[in-house]
């Protein structure tokens, strides 16, 4: 199993340059095709207080473009798609159309000093696009993620998706620990015996293996999902992506929590 079509989100922002790094290493890495999306809103700041010019507009998907192309080099096959700037629901909407056309979409982490999108962008993408989401952090340098995993579990729906959806970084991985949260035993289990490293190690991956009991009131899954990474120097988080009150447009709390306090980037599906 491999990417072989890729999807960058490109925008006018000194970040972005990162984000097409990693994207452009990727696609060398897979022998991937590599399509970039320019995706702004024309609105300013966070409330309808102005708008940019057409003008304006089209100078900053010229700049992006040119930051895009001028990677290909030659050696990647690249195609260059753009959204034209508008209201809120056509910018997410047509984003998430586009990425439903790539194995995998490549977004930046919101920064909300910095950042030309909705700020909610990844996490509709995340909902609806119907394909995984890597998310690259706001800060840091992360030229080749996918050496260190570490893996999110609670063998749920969206867990079984990234893991699944991840599984071209899986089996290249140096190292993949697998954070198992599990609920305390309530009962006899009258369940096969079930076992996600046995899984893995049918697709020639070896994962370490670590539980974790949940106990609602006293563990915050978000916070030991990213504690575990920072103390394991993961480079890579897969993870399912949950959703609050469904078919609530919303991102549950701990999903979000991760996304806008990740330490690693992040594989995301749902």
């Amino acid at each position: 199993m491999s990417f072989k079509h890729l999807l960058v989100h490109v925008d006018s922002t000194e970040r972005c340059a990162e984000r097409l790094d990693l994207a452009f290493a990727m696609a060398r890495r897979y022998g991937a095709r590599l399509t970039g999306l320019f995706a702004e809103s024309d609105v300013l700041g966070p409330g309808l207080v102005g708008r940019r010019s057409r003008d304006a507009m089209l100078q900053a998907m010229a700049q992006a473009r040119a930051g895009f192309e001028g990677r290909a080099g030659g050696t990647v096959a690249a195609e260059w798609w753009a959204i034209e700037p508008g209201e809120y629901g056509v910018v997410v909407g047509q984003a998430e159309i586009c990425c439903r056309y790539a194995d995998l979409a490549i977004f930046g982490q919101h920064d909300a000093d910095a950042s030309r999108v909705p700020e909610d962008l990844v996490d509709q993408v995340v909902l609806h696009a119907g394909r995984p989401v890597l998310v690259v952090p706001s800060v840091g340098r992360y030229p080749e993620p996918g050496r260190r995993v570490l893996v999110s579990w609670n063998g749920s729906r969206e867990a079984a998706r990234a893991l699944h959806d991840a599984l071209p970084f899986l089996e290249a991985a140096e190292a993949v620990h697998v954070l198992a949260f599990q609920r305390p035993p309530k009962g006899v289990n009258l369940m096969p015996p079930l076992d996600v490293v046995a899984h893995l190690a049918a697709h020639g991956v070896q994962a370490r293996y670590e539980p974790v009991i949940v106990d609602v009131e006293e563990i915050d899954v978000a916070d030991m999902l990213l504690s575990r990474g920072f103390d394991l120097q993961m480079d890579l988080t897969v993870m399912g992506g949950y959703a609050h009150g469904f078919p609530s447009a919303r991102i549950a709390a701990s999903t979000r929590k991760v996304l806008r306090s990740m330490t690693t980037p992040v594989l995301i599906s749902h």
